[in-house]
């Protein structure tokens, strides 16, 4: 487990930059925090870390938004408006936890299956996150 202060939302970019660049296709992130903690400020950076140059917007309302133009493409899901494991499992998901590129599953806590690298964001302050994450081997 490493463990991350950002201090800025282009801190909190920084890091998922990071990542970005040293991705693995098939690789799938979870991410877990309340609304506003930086969840896709954290996608943004993957983004550009991939090379992505469209912008990126959370697809609370498309459930999933696909970014190519990378050097992996990136599928950015959004769960928060899936509220009972019925939902869930009718969304049809299953592909994007093997995914051909790189999957950011934001309210990853809903999901009861799937192997994924998990991602914790709190909030501690104003513009200050505790981010809590799973080895990337970065």
């Amino acid at each position: 487990m490493g463990t991350f202060i950002s201090h800025s939302p282009a801190e909190t970019g920084s890091l998922g930059e990071i990542w970005g660049r040293a991705a693995q296709s098939g690789l799938v992130i979870g991410l877990s925090g309340d609304l506003g903690a930086g969840k896709t400020q954290l996608v943004k950076g993957i983004a550009r870390g991939l090379g992505v140059v469209m912008p990126v917007h959370s697809p609370t309302f498309t459930l999933v938004n696909e970014y190519g133009g990378g050097r992996l493409r990136l599928f950015h899901l959004d769960l928060y408006r899936l509220e009972t494991r019925r939902q869930i499992a009718s969304a049809g998901l299953e592909d994007f936890l093997e995914p051909d590129g790189v999957a950011v599953i934001e309210w990853a806590e809903r999901l009861e299956a799937g192997s994924f690298k998990n991602v914790a964001i709190e909030i501690i302050g104003e513009t200050d996150r505790r981010i809590v994450y799973d080895d990337f081997g970065t």
